[in-house]
């Protein structure tokens, strides 16, 4: 059995079974980690739902900016942006049964694999949370997606406040502020500050910021993750064990697996220009 992780999707099916195909990924024999960011600003986002979700146990997938941006225009009142191309998924048939599905899936998933403590999420882990913390935090999150409270949340979820995580955080700002680590955070100051402005390359980091894993940890835990097709899959000056997965299929790169024993990493180039 091989598990692979992959990167942020964004609706490049044909790249995704392009990849399925290069790996000869045998969904009874082998499993994937998804990064997050199913859907949104490529061209096939409803059967990139339907293709992970038909695979069952042998996929595990956590929550993406895009994939919670679908659920809030879905299921929270947030209007259509310009560039989102969530249409068919929108006015699709099985559009409740596979929001649901999307709404379930977690924010992080953590596993022992060849011997590591392997933990992926969609942007990253704050340098201050361990992974313990990390998982609990996570699940509080979780915890409001799956009751009756998920559509409020939804409704309330966008903002760039707080800016930093406290402990004493509650409410609406603790779950925003939990939501922001996971899936946008990119560059962020030595007191844990996020910037929610600067998505390029690292030369864009403002003064003063640093991508987050060139903050030290106290653990070796292998972080996981996608969100930065700028990065192109490297994370120089890295001081943690990070593997970033996003090398901007959307945009033209590739749609990257990494082998999470045996460290290969395979790649299809992107078919769009």
């Amino acid at each position: 059995m091989t598990t692979y992780a992959i990167g942020d999707l964004q609706g490049c099916h044909a790249e995704f079974v392009a990849l399925l195909d290069t790996l000869s990924f045998d969904p009874r024999r082998d499993r994937l980690w998804l990064a997050g960011d199913l859907v949104n600003r490529g061209p096939a986002s409803l059967a990139c739902l339907r293709e992970v979700e038909a695979l069952g146990s042998a996929a595990r997938t956590v929550l993406g900016n895009h994939d919670l941006h679908l659920l809030a225009v879905a299921r929270g009142g947030a209007a259509l942006k310009r560039k989102d191309t969530l249409d068919d998924i929108l006015a699709a048939p099985d559009r409740e049964r596979l929001l649901d599905w999307l709404q379930s899936r977690p924010l992080l998933v953590r596993e022992t694999l060849g011997g590591q403590d392997t933990l992926m999420t969609h942007a990253g882990l704050l340098p201050r949370w361990s992974p313990d913390r990390a998982t609990t935090l996570a699940a509080e999150v979780e915890q409001v997606l799956g009751g009756a409270a998920a559509g409020s949340f939804l409704e309330r979820m966008y903002g760039n406040a707080p800016d930093q995580w406290r402990d004493d955080l509650d409410g609406i700002d603790r779950l925003r502020a939990i939501v922001n680590v996971f899936t946008r955070m990119r560059f962020i100051d030595a007191e844990g500050r996020l910037d929610f402005a600067a998505k390029e390359g690292l030369d864009s980091a403002p003064a003063g910021f640093a991508p987050w894993f060139r903050y030290p940890r106290g653990d070796a835990t292998r972080l996981v993750f996608g969100h930065w097709a700028a990065l192109q899959g490297e994370t120089p000056g890295s001081r943690v064990n990070a593997c970033a997965l996003d090398t901007g299929c959307v945009w033209g790169g590739s749609l990257t697996a990494l082998d999470l024993v045996g460290g290969e990493r395979i790649s299809v180039p992107s078919r769009r220009r």
